[in-house]
């Protein structure tokens, strides 16, 4: 999941279409927010991240397809060569940085404890001094969501119009 994380953030500043780059955007935000979930041991965190992603990207989405509604997506061989070398260089960094993990088996126990320790760190962004953090941000985007709503008259039109 690391390998792909790492790939797929290096690809993504190299893509000159903003269709694929909305799917590589998609596929980091579903790993991003599983490799939280897994952390925290409750998913909650990581399906609103999910959700806002998601949102944004529906939005980007709708916005690039009637900007660019006529663009042809050209595939390239050098992009996917350029893919398959960073995945094979990432793949054998993983291997040489960190053999223990790859070539020996960890017993019950200290997966369990490794787990613990990752649960007690992302505790810590739920209780108070974070808390305060939170219900500022959900406050903001509540604000934010109001104005916006406000701003939009539907009986006026789009807020962009085409020449």
């Amino acid at each position: 999941m690391l390998i792909m994380l790492i790939t797929l953030s290096i690809m993504l500043p190299m893509l000159n279409h903003p269709i694929p780059a909305g799917g590589i955007l998609l596929i980091l935000t579903f790993l991003i927010a599983s490799i939280t979930g897994f952390m925290n041991m409750n998913f909650w965190y990581s399906y609103i991240i999910f959700i806002v992603m998601i949102g944004g990207l529906m939005v980007l989405f709708m916005y690039m397809t009637s900007v660019a509604s006529n663009e042809k997506l050209k595939y390239s061989n050098k992009v996917t060569l350029l893919t398959i070398f960073i995945m094979t260089i990432s793949t054998l960094l993983m291997v040489l940085i960190d053999k223990s993990s790859m070539f020996t088996k960890i017993s019950y126990t200290d997966n369990m404890s490794s787990w613990k320790m990752y649960q007690m760190t992302m505790n810590k962004f739920i209780n108070y001094p974070m808390m305060m953090i939170y219900m500022l941000m959900i406050i903001y985007l509540l604000i934010i969501l109001i104005t916006s709503v406000k701003i939009i008259n539907i009986n006026k039109g789009p807020l962009r119009t085409k020449n």
